[in-house]
């Protein structure tokens, strides 16, 4: 199906088309370009004009650019424009513009992808959900998910994040969203913006794009909740704060399972339950957020909840696997993958899930923690601070990776400390001996402590029939 025509990218960008071509799709990567999209040359830690004719070769069909690049015909299909990031941005726009599609912003310290993963798992019982890949929540990724929208779609879940102040506004400005969710305001970023309160104050602002008539969802239990209740009761039609409180949105029971987070909330004046498989209680308010959003949008809450208990972690966001170590012992540990990105109030979150799940008879639970990033000047009282948190007690061995963590295992107890690295690739070829069977282990940290590879590593230890190799 054609996403974009020439004549029409062309009035959406006040670029110049040099040939009739029709898009498919959107690229900025010729790695996973598609056949029939329209490559966007971006100049970021690369030129993207230099992968042009590369695009072109691949099937590309058309490529945005804002001069004529080395070895492309001037024949080529191609759309030039005085700006390439710009365009994308107007093209973004007119997608937005062109969709019938509710929109659904979310942005927040914590809990931004899974909670759009969850709202996209709920909302397709309802109709064609439109969802931003991965983390594409930047100021280009944002006009990309907005670019690639269907007119045929019902929902747009787009995603917002920052990492400096006067980030947001634009991206809202630009996603115009019905319904737009804080998730949580954390210690993330501090080092950018310096307090919790600038933190609070630039994600509020997602608010200020609100469509008129759009709902605004936001936690209600927080010292900073009061700055989120500000700008949502000055650009929102309605507000539907969440949390233990009396509140619209009143999650009143969690209970966690070794499998399953269980959870009741009263959305209105409706009481549910949702199952959440293989996830904690940080996933407990997400999901009440993503009940607010059908809520706000009149749709059926008790199928809402039912599909929300479809939705499972992905990798390296709570994912949970049992790893075999031996097909005739039937040895095996269970691996939490929760080594995308951390904050302290994530790493709170994950420490109690580590604690919640119990290792086999024989067993430990093991933290494996990487460096949280982005803190500012207290960053390593944070991280000698998690040695005092309340699940910690029940962590057997803690691997602490990074220089910052080194303050954490300076802080533990003797009998807690594993071994302590200056870079995750350290730590790669010992992790056969860091595990045993019976084991849960936890793998957590900011993605740029690259604690992921310590992941594929524990991975790679798997020797279920699946895993194996040539089969």
């Amino acid at each position: 199906m054609t996403l974009w025509t020439a004549q029409d990218a062309a009035l959406a960008t006040g670029g110049q088309a040099t040939a009739d071509w029709h898009a498919q799709g959107i690229s900025i990567d010729t790695r996973n370009l598609e056949p029939g999209d329209l490559f966007v040359a971006l100049t970021a830690a690369r030129d993207g004009h230099d992968f042009v004719a590369d695009a072109l070769a691949k099937g590309a069909g058309a490529a945005m650019v804002s001069r004529i690049p080395d070895g492309v015909p001037s024949d080529a299909p191609l759309l030039i424009v005085p700006d390439v990031l710009q365009a994308l941005r107007d093209l973004g726009a007119a997608g937005r513009a062109h969709s019938k599609a509710q929109v659904i912003g979310i942005t927040g310290s914590v809990g931004k992808t899974s909670t759009k993963d969850m709202a996209r798992e709920m909302l397709a019982e309802f109709g064609k959900v439109h969802a931003a890949e991965a983390s594409f929540n930047n100021h280009w990724g944002v006009p990309i998910t907005l670019a690639r929208l269907p007119q045929d779609a019902d929902f747009a879940v787009i995603e917002m994040g920052m990492s400096n102040a006067g980030e947001i506004a634009p991206l809202t400005s630009l996603a115009r969203p019905n319904v737009a969710i804080v998730t949580a305001i954390a210690p993330a970023h501090l080092e950018s913006l310096g307090s919790l309160d600038a933190i609070a104050q630039e994600k509020a602002s997602i608010f200020t794009g609100l469509e008129p008539g759009g709902t605004a969802i936001y936690p209600a239990d927080l010292p900073t909740s009061p700055i989120l209740d500000a700008v949502a009761q000055h650009h929102a039609a309605t507000c539907l704060p969440f949390g233990m409180g009396d509140v619209p949105l009143h999650l009143h029971d969690v209970r966690q399972t070794e499998t399953a987070l269980v959870l009741r909330a009263k959305i209105g004046r409706m009481s549910l339950a949702v199952r959440l498989v293989n996830s904690g209680v940080h996933a407990a308010t997400n999901a009440v957020a993503c009940l607010g959003v059908a809520h706000a949008l009149g749709l059926d809450l008790a199928r809402a909840a039912q599909a929300l208990g479809r939705w499972q972690p992905p990798a390296g966001r709570g994912l949970r696997q049992d790893i075999l170590l031996d097909p005739v012992e039937e040895a095996r540990f269970t691996l939490i993958d929760d080594a995308f990105n951390a904050n302290p109030a994530s790493m709170t979150a994950a420490l109690a899930l580590l604690a919640q799940t119990s290792p086999a008879p024989g067993g430990r639970r093991i933290a494996i923690l990487g460096d949280m990033l982005e803190l500012g000047p207290e960053e390593l009282a944070m991280h000698e601070a998690l040695a005092r948190d309340a699940s910690m007690a029940q962590v057997r061995i803690v691997h602490c990776v990074g220089p910052r963590m080194a303050s954490l295992h300076a802080a533990l107890p003797a009998r807690q400390r594993g071994k302590r690295v200056e870079t995750a690739e350290a730590l790669v070829n010992h992790v056969h001996v860091l595990v045993a069977p019976g084991d849960v282990v936890l793998v957590k940290g900011s993605k740029g402590s690259r604690v992921s590879r310590v992941v594929d590593a524990l991975r790679g230890l798997d020797v279920s029939p699946s895993q194996e190799k040539g089969l």
